[in-house]
């Protein structure tokens, strides 16, 4: 018997996502003997309901949600001995890992292209005792997301991103980091520091042009200096991908790293869109560490 195991966040996309359950039910069950459905209440469950798909080897794993849905899953399937396939519906304002993925961000569509779909290995990062499957952001900007409401980011999308960070750059604050780069030892001073899997960060798809989701590689990019002149000539060149090859801008695909911040105070890393852990960081890639089913027709 092979059965699918199906996790629905019900307040993602814009609270519609159970209007497509019924659909998404007729697709699977032609393609699986056993359909069973979870729907998450509270931060974790989706963690819980991955980790115990995986504990029981149900075959596959459909999340329904926007991108904390497929973080939470994917942390709770990463450290099982039993991975089961996964694959998503994204209905979350980024939804980075569906377009690095070449999933439709059309709900309506990325239904239908279940009905063909083909395995892929993909990267996972460790961040500390955690996974993701996108970013981990740190400094002025990502500290400003933490501000974004969820009303915020229902009603106005990722528009909302924008307004925080526009006000995150007014203040220009700068941190000074030591890391450690695959063993290279390395102090900046910076307002943001990425740290991504793919190419597709916070909905641009061309911030890092290079990045693959199976490469085995994590991809660290660092906008340098404190000149707030500097800065507004960077930023839009991180946007289009272009910023990789600016002097403002350190760019270095590694394995395993470590970031520290020297200052005495707090600073909060941003993972795949939620707080994630304070500083000190320890970083490493998961080679091709699940298999992810996108549609067949995708050249990604």
């Amino acid at each position: 018997m092979v059965e699918v195991r199906l996790i629905v966040n019900p307040s993602s996309g814009r609270e519609e996502s159970v209007t497509y359950v019924d659909r998404v039910k007729e697709i699977l069950q032609e393609k699986y003997d056993t359909l069973s459905i979870r729907y998450t209440e509270k931060a974790g469950d989706a963690a819980n309901f991955a980790r115990e798909a995986a504990q029981e080897q149900v075959d596959t794993v459909i999340m329904m949600g926007g991108d904390g849905t497929v973080s939470e899953g994917v942390n709770g399937l990463a450290e099982q001995p039993f991975r089961p396939k996964f694959s998503l519906i994204p209905l979350g304002t980024m939804n980075d890992l569906a377009r690095a993925l070449g999933i439709s961000l059309d709900p309506d569509e990325a239904i239908e292209q279940l009905i063909h779909l083909k395995e892929k290995k993909l990267d996972i990062g460790k961040v500390n005792d955690h996974y993701f499957m996108d970013v981990v952001a740190i400094g002025t900007l990502p500290e400003a997301v933490h501000q974004v409401k969820p009303e915020q980011k229902t009603k106005l999308g990722p528009f909302a991103y924008f307004i925080q960070g526009a006000k995150a750059l007014s203040e220009s604050t700068v941190y000074h980091f030591n890391l450690n780069v695959d063993g290279e030892e390395i102090a900046v001073e910076s307002m943001l520091i990425i740290v991504a899997l793919t190419n597709s960060v916070g909905g641009f798809e061309r911030m890092l042009p290079h990045a693959r989701v199976d490469d085995g590689q994590l991809h660290l990019l660092v906008l340098k200096g404190d000149k707030i002149v500097n800065k507004l000539k960077v930023i839009p060149k991180i946007f289009t991908g272009e910023a990789i090859h600016d002097d403002q801008v350190l760019y270095r695909p590694f394995q395993t790293a470590t970031i520290e911040k020297m200052e005495n105070t707090e600073l909060i890393a941003n993972v795949d869109g939620d707080k994630g852990d304070a500083l000190p960081l320890r970083l490493e890639v998961l080679p091709q560490h699940l298999t992810v089913l996108v549609p067949e027709n995708t050249k990604k």
